[in-house]
């Protein structure tokens, strides 16, 4: 079968519940992936074709895109800020919004002394995605990764072994303070960063069902009558484990700024800073002990 005639048959199927620009982009990160045949190398030659025997992956992740399954799981793997992560149902999708989370603490860290070896961790790591870029942007720094799910953990260690760097993981929840205490006796940070769960189960109508049906809610939301449950739990946990000086970072709901401003001014957080995304939207929070 032609390539080209693929790509026909991606568009008829696909351009209703996508638009025609994003099934180009999917189609070609499958035939890269099953067949290493980019976009480029069609243009070259239209005569491109897959035998008979070669059309299942394709015709597969065509089914499961139809299904709106998320292009990342179909192919099990994505890229957050410029390096390879491999995912899976177990983990969310990193966001191009926690990509600027990580410039951010990268750019913070560049204001400090170039002598430190500053010590890291991030709450709720899910694919690792933020500990383990910072680990391969701040060569210096000691990072620890922490999440509830020992599925989210393994595929985390994997991508770590992926980049070639060191995180240590540990398995816990940040909500259990008798679970987490024992883990951290002997630990001090010069910064916590982390993107907990924070979307409201009343916001579940603005999720695309690709996201909803696919990406793990314990990851995803929070009830209505508490939505700062995790904010709470770690902002508390950061008075103990941050040294003097240290710096509290969180991606937060656009809807709730003010609000999570408040909280960890109450626990005594100076310097609380509300930063917006290249949307203009409340995404981050930005503190020092």
């Amino acid at each position: 079968m032609l390539i080209k005639d693929l790509e026909n048959i991606f568009h008829e199927t696909l351009d209703a519940i996508y638009g025609k620009e994003e099934v180009t982009s999917f189609f070609f990160l499958c035939t890269d992936a099953f067949y290493n045949i980019t976009r480029f190398a069609l243009a070259l030659d239209r005569d491109l074709s897959i035998t008979k025997e070669e059309q299942q992956p394709i015709f597969d992740a065509l089914e499961a895109l139809k299904n709106e399954k998320p292009i990342q799981y179909i192919l099990g793997e994505t890229e957050f800020y410029g390096l390879p992560f491999k995912v899976d149902e177990n983990t969310l999708i990193p966001r191009p919004e926690t990509e600027e989370l990580v410039e951010l603490i990268i750019d913070c860290h560049s204001e400090r002394s170039k002598n430190e070896k500053p010590s890291i961790l991030d709450i709720g790591t899910g694919s690792g995605c933020i500990a383990i870029s910072l680990a391969k942007n701040m060569g210096n720094a000691q990072v620890y990764a922490m999440d509830v799910s020992a599925k989210a953990i393994k595929k985390a260690t994997e991508n770590a072994a992926l980049n070639k760097v060191e995180v240590n993981f540990i398995e816990g929840s940040i909500l259990d303070k008798p679970e987490w205490e024992p883990l951290f006796q002997d630990l001090k940070f010069d910064a916590i960063v982390s993107n907990p769960p924070y979307v409201r189960n009343l916001e579940k109508a603005e999720i695309q069902n690709n996201v909803l049906n696919n990406e793990p809610h314990l990851a995803l939301f929070v009830e209505d009558d508490n939505p700062l449950v995790f904010y709470n739990a770690i902002t508390e946990f950061a008075v103990d484990r941050l040294k003097d000086n240290g710096q509290l970072f969180f991606e937060i709901n656009e809807y709730l700024g003010p609000e999570t401003k408040v909280l960890v001014e109450t626990f005594g957080f100076k310097n609380v800073e509300i930063i917006k995304d290249l949307f203009g939207k409340d995404r981050m929070i930005k503190a020092n002990k």
